[in-house]
């Protein structure tokens, strides 16, 4: 890591705060390149027959790299054909696989701004966003889809609808059905607009290289509206250069990765920008990517056997605690075998290397009971990339040992995504890792990570007031996260901004710390920490299904002493609500990205919370059938004014 300091410091200033970069070894910055040109170098350089494959009820359909850039430069022609330019905006309200990926690559062909739609969102959102960026066309994959954003298609006036399925089309009198719905919107089929734009290509041969040479890398790529856990969604706008940068050196700092040799499953959804940038990049390496979704996952896993998949924490800790509960079943020798494995993958540091001693005994661990949880994830998973919230350290050791690399990363939409991640050489559990190439991160006084870049945003769509809270004048964007960096270059999280409450006593508490703790049990789905203004600090623990509050409440008791362990008294919580409701995307208390929108949680728990506080009828004990009070000391206030 190279650390420079901001400006040089005089006798009477406070010392400079340092500006750290990525070591000369992280991978390499390149800039100026458009996101087509990342297909196009898949074309020269790493070809591959089963580029982009797609499931359908009659089996996979697959489409080579060359074949998706023929279609892609087709539907690109089609779409200035129906009136799209150069800087118009295109909806995508698709799943995440080939009817996201070919229209949105044409946009880029021709330098159309993609704006992702989550399949999440509400009427409301639907609104605001399509009212904002007024697109003239909307993508959809099906008929289900387009009949979900029929009302909208006429409230938005969009003049051009296309059902965005690569390999099927729905039958004229089903077409002529879905037409009558949408209003004045004109309706199209990809297949139909692939075939105008090959007959477009043979009439005008120049026409392509004429739409490409206006593209340029500076150019906006897509406006991603940020979910939020507050308020209304914001536009991050990104250029093609913010993406291809980002995607391009976070490949480049992967060397063991082999141009044309690997297998990924792909099942985030691609409106995300973590799934999209690395979509980029698999793209440029000519990786066979297999498009999935959450509930087909686990049978893809040993169908498609990848080497490369990338997901979100959760998952992960699913396949684990999975992994626990079939060896709990065990009994006799094989019990005692499983949990000596076990204790020995925990103990595995995937940065530092192991003894001779332990290298022995895991070489017979894995003959005897890791190849079994590889071939759970099918058998020749080398690599998981994961990001979008914590990693329980835990885990990187434990499939670490498994010869399975879990690499923890770092960033933000407003970034492209990629501030930090750890690599298979340089991977330390309970961190983000190092810097990606060309990414500058400095830690304020108050603790907030700040960083600039190429991956940094242009700004919110016509929101230059909330572009000036975030980004400052010196490119510098203020992330809200609290960090701090090691000497060697590592970044660990260690909170959020916002979230920072304050006792009534002066005390500061950071949550996220104790929710991490809290969230690493199977019996707990989420966890809020909270005390904002009150003498002590408390938690709300939603139960994950199925777990009997009255059965195992010393188990949670002892949880949470264990999550208190080493903290100051007055952040240890004393109290904890055992609650039965759940938060969903579905009612509005976790985004789209499963962050927990704490405002309006706690509001709708203002109940729970004053029975937590001692305010309400019952408090010292259940005080309905929703929850129920768990005393974790003796005196609730004990050592608040410590």
């Amino acid at each position: 890591m190279n650390v420079a300091p901001m400006n040089a410091a005089s006798p009477q200033t406070a010392p400079p705060t340092p500006v750290h970069t990525a070591s000369p070894q992280a991978g390499r910055v390149l800039l100026g390149r458009t996101l087509p040109s990342l297909l196009d170098e898949a074309c020269h350089n790493n070809p591959n027959p089963l580029a982009f494959n797609q499931p359908t009820p009659s089996g996979w359909k697959t489409l080579s790299t060359e074949a998706f850039r023929a279609r892609a430069e087709a539907l690109a022609l089609s779409f200035a054909d129906l009136g799209l330019a150069h800087g118009d905006r295109m909806a995508l309200y698709t799943h995440s696989d080939l009817s996201f990926c070919l229209p949105d690559m044409a946009g880029l062909i021709m330098g159309v701004v993609g704006v992702p739609l989550y399949l999440t969102h509400g009427d409301e959102a639907f609104r605001f966003i399509l009212g904002q960026t007024e697109p003239k066309l909307l993508v959809v994959s099906d008929e289900a889809l387009l009949e979900k954003m029929a009302p909208h298609v006429r409230a938005a006036k969009i003049p051009h609808v296309l059902l965005g399925d690569p390999f099927e089309s729905p039958a004229p009198e089903a077409l002529r059905a879905l037409q009558d719905r949408l209003g004045e919107a004109q309706l199209h089929t990809l297949t139909a607009l692939v075939e105008r734009g090959e007959a477009l290509r043979a009439e005008n041969p120049g026409a392509l290289k004429r739409l490409r040479e206006r593209v340029q890398a500076d150019d906006l790529a897509t406006i991603i509206y940020t979910s939020g856990t507050t308020g209304r969604p914001k536009g991050v706008m990104l250029s093609q250069q913010n993406i291809s940068s980002n995607a391009l050196a976070a490949f480049s700092g992967l060397p063991g990765l082999k141009r044309g040799g690997e297998t990924a499953l792909s099942f985030l959804p691609l409106t995300h920008i973590f799934a999209r940038t690395l979509h980029y990049g698999l793209t440029a390496w000519g990786t066979a990517v297999y498009f999935s979704a959450p509930e087909t996952v686990r049978d893809h896993l040993k169908e498609v056997q990848p080497t490369i998949l990338a997901t979100v924490p959760r998952v992960l800790e699913k396949v684990y605690e999975g992994i626990l509960k079939a060896g709990g079943e065990l009994t006799g020798v094989k019990k005692s075998l499983f949990d000596w494995s076990v204790s020995l993958a925990r103990r595995y540091d995937p940065e530092k290397g192991t003894s001779t001693f332990y290298s022995t005994q895991r070489l017979a661990a894995d003959k005897l009971v890791y190849d079994k949880w590889r071939e759970a994830l099918g058998s020749r998973l080398r690599l998981v990339i994961v990001g979008g919230a914590a990693l329980r350290p835990e885990l990187v050791r434990v499939f670490g040992a498994a010869g399975i690399h879990v690499l923890q990363g770092y960033g933000l939409t407003e970034t492209s995504p990629i501030i930090s991640y750890n690599r298979p050489h340089a991977n330390r559990p309970g961190t983000v890792g190092q810097l990606l190439a060309g990414v500058e991160v400095k830690i304020s006084p108050q603790g907030e990570i700040l960083t600039r870049g190429p991956h940094v945003m242009k700004g919110y769509f016509n929101a230059p007031e909330e572009t000036a809270k975030v980004l400052d004048a010196d490119g510098w964007l203020h992330t809200g996260d609290l960090g701090e960096m090691s000497d060697d270059g590592f970044l660990t999280i260690t909170g959020r901004l916002k979230n920072l409450f304050k006792l009534s006593t002066g005390k500061f508490v950071m949550p996220q710390p104790l929710e991490g703790r809290l969230e690493e049990s199977p019996l707990v789905e989420h966890a809020l920490v909270v005390g904002e203004g009150e003498k002590y600090t408390a938690a709300l623990l939603f139960l994950a299904p199925d777990t009997d509050p009255g059965a195992t409440q010393e188990a949670l008791r002892e949880l949470v002493r264990a999550a208190n362990r080493d903290l100051p008294a007055w952040s240890q919580i004393k109290r904890a609500a055992l609650v039965r409701g759940t938060l969903s995307v579905d009612n509005g208390l976790l985004t789209p990205t499963l962050k927990v929108r704490r405002p309006q949680v706690l509001a709708k728990y203002e109940g729970v919370l004053e029975a937590l506080f001692g305010r309400a009828p019952h408090a010292e004990g259940p005080a309905s059938e929703d929850f129920s009070i768990l005393e974790v000391s003796e005196a609730p206030a004990k050592g608040a004014t410590a």
